[in-house]
């Protein structure tokens, strides 16, 4: 498995693209809006993949110069469970610290909060919803 930052507007982009809406979208009722793959343009985006197939992806949205968050986490369905997500993190953060982040943060699904607990992050604050469906803020210090 490799794992690399993507460039935005290009084929593995277009991969990305698909595979979240396909994980995280599609089942809420959701697509992407031309203004929100424009909104991208200047996030860190990470591609897990196995010769051509992207198996996971996720990106960094710089917060504040101290803070990146991670969002659009997904991994392909019959992958996972296979240590794609716990790879693609453990990249994420080194990524992160790398360009000087000290705090990792989330909007994490609450279904998935055993796997970023599992990685060292701690919820933060009180349930909410958001997309329709309950979260938490999570974080970790870099």
């Amino acid at each position: 498995m490799a794992l690399k930052i993507i460039d935005h507007s290009t084929r593995e982009y277009q991969q990305m693209l698909k595979l979240r809406e396909d994980i995280l979208r599609k089942p809420l009722g959701f697509t992407f809006t031309p203004d929100e793959v424009e909104s991208e343009k200047d996030n860190i985006l990470i591609g897990a993949f196995e010769d051509d197939r992207m198996l996971g992806c996720c990106m960094l949205v710089e917060e504040t110069p101290e803070t990146v968050r991670l969002r659009q986490m997904a991994v392909s369905n019959d992958l996972q469970g296979k240590g794609i997500g716990r790879a693609l993190m453990q990249f994420a953060e080194n990524i992160a610290r790398d360009h000087g982040y000290k705090v990792i943060m989330m909007h994490a699904r609450k279904h998935a909060t055993g796997f970023y607990e599992k990685m060292g992050y701690k919820k933060k604050g009180n349930e909410f919803i958001e997309i329709t469906i309950p979260h938490f803020v999570m974080e970790k210090q870099l």
